[in-house]
C-alpha cells in the first residue's frame, strides 16, 4: 500500500469527517496567512494574506494548480492535469508533506512542491474553514 493511501486511511480513522470544525480551523489559518489569503471572485478579502501561496477562496473541489492568477511549479498542475482535486483528505495528507504527496501521487521521485511546510496538525479544520468561508 502506499504511503498516500496510508495516510488517508488513517486520517479517515482518526479524524471522520463530520469531526471537521470550522471554528477551530479559522484558528489554525493562522499558519496559513503567510503565504494565502482567501479572496472572493469580486476581490473581497476574507483573509488578507500573503501571496507567496494560491487564493484558496473555493478551494473545495477545485483541480489542483488551476487557481486563477498564481503560477504552479510544473509537479502541482502535472497532479491536477492526473486528476488531483481538493477535499479534506487530500488537502490533509498533502499538507502534511507536500514534497512526499506529489512523489507519490505523480509516481515521480523528483516531484517538487514549491510549498516547503508541513503541516502537523488540524489540516481537516482548516480544510472545513476555507470551505465555510468560500460559499
Amino acid at each position: 500500500m502506499t504511503r498516500i493511501a496510508l495516510t488517508l486511511a488513517a486520517l479517515c480513522m482518526a479524524a471522520p469527517l463530520h469531526a471537521q470544525d470550522a471554528a477551530k480551523g479559522e484558528n489554525g489559518f493562522k499558519k496559513c496567512r503567510a503565504c494565502h489569503s482567501i479572496q472572493t471572485d469580486a476581490g473581497d478579502f476574507i483573509v488578507k494574506g500573503g501571496r507567496t501561496g494560491p487564493n484558496l477562496y473555493g478551494l473545495a473541489g477545485r483541480q489542483a494548480g488551476t487557481a486563477e492568477d498564481f503560477n504552479y511549479g510544473d509537479d502541482m498542475v502535472a497532479a491536477g492535469e492526473k486528476g488531483l482535486t481538493w477535499d479534506a483528505e487530500t488537502f490533509a495528507a498533502y499538507t502534511a508533506d507536500p514534497r512526499e504527496f506529489l512523489k507519490e501521487y505523480l509516481d515521480d521521485s523528483g516531484a517538487k512542491s514549491k510549498m516547503a511546510f508541513k503541516l502537523k496538525s488540524g489540516a481537516e479544520d482548516i480544510f472545513a474553514y476555507i470551505e465555510s468561508v468560500s460559499n
